[in-house]
């Protein structure tokens, strides 16, 4: 068992310190994760976590057909028990390997600039490249 896990951690030490290994080529994809991703993760998060209660709480503060003493306090319960950062229009779209906001092409998450590398390199499967 020993002389099994000594050969995969060669195995493994050789392949993390090469670059070409059986004709092939590893590309290292870093992933910048800045503090607007830490923030947008911590959102998304929070999101999930009161999106039962906000959308119950919600739809009764918008029903005309309770009364208005009733919507009244719903609408003061709901600035108590949940906090702001749980709006849905708060979620930005990230790039997930490089946390850019803008152009990010929603189906991938990715940012226009890394798609286009990664559609490039052949790296997205069902993604050609435009030819006419």
């Amino acid at each position: 068992m020993a002389a099994l896990r000594n050969g995969l951690l060669l195995c493994s030490n050789f392949l993390s310190s090469s670059t070409k290994f059986a004709a092939c080529e590893f590309q290292q994809i870093r992933k910048y994760i800045g503090r607007w991703m830490i923030r947008d993760i911590k959102r998304r998060k929070m999101a999930k976590d009161y999106a039962e209660e906000r959308l119950r709480l919600l739809a009764m503060k918008r029903n005309t057909i309770l009364p208005l003493e009733i919507r009244e306090e719903i609408n003061q319960q709901f600035d108590k028990i949940i906090p702001r950062q749980t709006a849905l229009r708060q979620l930005t779209t990230r790039c997930v390997l490089t946390s850019r906001g803008r152009g990010v092409v929603y189906r991938w998450r990715l940012s226009r600039i890394m798609f286009r590398e990664l559609a490039d390199s052949n790296k997205l499967s069902g993604v050609q490249r435009a030819i006419w």
